[in-house]
C-alpha cells in the first residue's frame, strides 16, 4: 500500500503525462530520487513508461531505473532504444546489476551489448554470467578492496584514496595472500584507529564468514542477517576471493524470497504480479495451481455421493460440512504457514521433523477438543440428538488434529526432498484437508447414528 507522498507523486506524474506537460515533468524528474521514480514506473502504462523515461537526462539515473524496475518494464523500456544508448547506460551501472539485466535478454542481443561495452566492464559481466542467477556468484559484486597481509595501515589508506575510488560498497578491507586466497578482513574503522605502521596481519580478523560461489542466495542472506555484517566475501573452490555480496543485495533477496513464498502459499506462481502481467499470462500461471483444488473437489464430490443414503435419512448432517471443513482448513493453513516460515528463517531444521509434527498434532487435538465441544453443544441445542452432537464434535476433533498433522508433515517432507515447502501451504494441503475432513465426518456419523 502506497503512503501519501508516494501516492501524490504517482498521481502528479500521471496527470502531467495526460496533459503532456513536458516542462513540469522534467522538473519533477530532476528533483525526484531514482528509487521514487522507479516506484512511479510500476504504476504507469507501457507508453507512459517510455514517455517518462525519455525525459530523464542523466544516464546514471536511467541506470538506477533499470536496476529497480521489474523484468517486463526493463524490456519495454529498451525495446525502442538503440544499442549505443543502452551500452552507455550499462557502462555506468554496477556490474552485478548489468549481469542480471543481460540475463533477461536474448543471447544474440546480450552478446552484442557485451562486445560494445568497455573491455574491463564486459569481462567482469561475462564472469558473473557464468554463475546461476540465484547463487552467490550470480549476485556478487566483483569490485572489492583486497590487500596483502604485510601492507601497513598507512599504505592501505593511501591505496583506498588512489586505487579504489570506484569500489561500490567499501565496507570492509579484505586481506589475501600472494595467490589471492582470503585470509582475513578488517573494517575501515579498525584501519584508521591503529598506528600507521601497523601491518594488516596484526589487527585483521582471521575468522571470516565467507560463502562459496555456488551457494544459494537465500542461504547467503541468512548468513548476512545472522552475523549482522554489511557484506560477505565470495570465494571459489580454492578459497580465492572473487567478489562480495553487499547488504543492499541481501535486502532485495529477502524481499524477493518472501514475496515468492507468499505467492506460492496462496497457490500462485512467484512470477505473477497484477501490475505487470496480461490477463492471459496470469490465467496460464494460475491454471496449473488450481488443478489441485479441482481434483480435490471431484474427490470430495464422490465421497459425499458415497454417503448419499445417510444424507437422505438425516439431511441436516450436510449443515455441518462447511464448519468442519473450514475449521480443519484454517488450522492446517496456520500450521503449514508457521512451519514454512520457520524453515525459511532457519528457526526449524529438517532434523526436528517429528518433534514439530507431534507438537502440532497435540495443538490440533486440543483446539479440536475445545471447538468440538462448542459445536457439539450447538448441534445438541438445535436437534436435541446426543449422537448427532457427538458425531459433529468428534468430526471437528479429527478434522483439526489431522489438519495440523498434514500441515506440519507435508512442508517438512517437501523440505527433506529439496522441494520448496511454501508449495505445501497452497491448494495441496487445503484440498487434502477438505477431503479427509468430509470422509471422517461421514464415517463417524454413519457409525454412531447407525445409518
Amino acid at each position: 500500500m502506497q503512503n501519501n507522498p508516494d501516492k501524490i507523486l504517482v498521481e502528479s506524474v500521471k496527470r502531467l503525462l495526460r496533459r503532456d506537460a513536458t516542462t513540469r515533468l522534467r522538473k519533477i524528474v530532476k528533483k525526484t530520487h531514482a528509487a521514487d521514480l522507479s516506484m512511479v514506473f510500476h504504476s504507469l502504462s507501457i507508453p507512459n513508461q517510455r514517455r517518462l523515461f525519455i525525459l530523464i537526462d542523466e544516464r546514471e539515473i536511467k541506470g538506477e531505473i533499470f536496476s529497480n524496475v521489474d523484468e517486463d518494464t526493463f524490456l519495454n523500456l529498451i525495446e525502442e532504444m538503440n544499442l549505443d544508448e543502452i551500452v552507455e547506460i550499462l557502462d555506468l551501472m554496477p556490474k552485478d546489476d548489468v549481469a542480471d539485466l543481460l540475463g533477461h535478454l536474448p543471447v544474440e542481443k546480450s552478446d552484442t551489448i557485451l562486445e560494445m561495452m568497455k573491455k574491463e566492464g564486459s569481462e567482469e559481466v561475462e564472469g558473473l554470467l557464468h554463475y546461476g542467477d540465484d547463487t552467490a556468484g550470480g549476485i556478487m559484486v566483483p569490485d572489492f578492496i583486497a590487500l596483502r597481509e604485510d601492507t601497513t595501515a598507512r599504505a592501505a589508506i593511501e591505496s583506498l584514496q588512489k586505487e579504489h575510488l570506484d569500489v561500490e560498497m567499501p565496507f570492509y578491507l579484505y586481506v589475501v595472500d600472494s595467490n589471492g586466497r582470503l585470509i582475513g578482513v578488517s573494517s575501515l574503522r579498525q584501519l584508521v584507529v591503529v598506528p600507521p605502521n601497523t601491518p594488516l596481519k596484526d589487527f585483521m580478523t582471521t575468522d571470516v564468514f565467507a560463502v562459496k560461489t555456488d551457494m544459494d542466495q537465500e542461504e547467503v542472506a541468512k548468513i548476512v542477517a545472522r552475523y549482522d555484517i554489511l557484506a560477505v566475501p565470495v570465494v571459489d573452490d580454492t578459497n580465492q576471493l572473487v567478489g562480495i555480496v553487499t547488504v543492499d543485495d541481501v535486502i532485495d533477496i529477502i524481499r524477493e524470497e518472501a514475496t515468492e513464498d507468499i505467492l506460492k502459499m496462496a497457490g500462485v506462481s512467484g512470477d505473477e504480479f497484477i501490475e505487470t502481467q496480461s490477463v492471459m499470462r496470469s490465467t496460464r500461471i494460475r491454471l496449473p495451481w488450481l488443478s489441485a483444488s479441482f481434483i480435490g473437489g471431484i474427490v470430495a464430490f464422490f465421497i459425499i455421493g458415497h454417503f448419499e443414503g445417510s444424507l437422505k435419512k438425516l439431511a441436516y448432517l450436510a449443515a455441518f460440512i462447511p464448519i468442519i471443513m473450514g475449521m480443519g482448513g484454517n488450522i492446517g493453513t496456520q500450521t503449514s504457514t508457521i512451519v514454512v516460515r520457520g524453515l525459511a528463517t532457519g528457526r526449524l531444521n529438517i532434523r526436528d521433523t517429528w518433534q514439530v509434527v507431534f507438537k502440532e498434532l497435540a495443538i490440533g487435538f486440543i483446539l479440536g477438543a475445545v471447538y468440538g465441544v462448542m459445536i457439539g453443544t450447538v448441534a445438541q441445542l438445535r436437534y436435541s440428538t446426543a449422537m448427532v452432537a457427538v458425531s459433529v464434535g468428534l468430526a471437528v476433533i479429527s478434522s483439526m488434529a489431522i489438519a495440523a498433522l498434514v500441515g506440519s508433515i507435508v512442508p517438512m517432507g517437501f523440505a527433506r526432498i529439496n522441494v520448496d515447502p511454501a508449495v505445501a501451504t497452497g491448494p495441496f494441503v487445503t484440498t487434502a484437508i477438505d477431503i479427509v475432513s468430509v470422509y471422517f465426518y461421514f464415517q463417524i456419523a454413519t457409525f454412531l447414528l447407525g445409518i
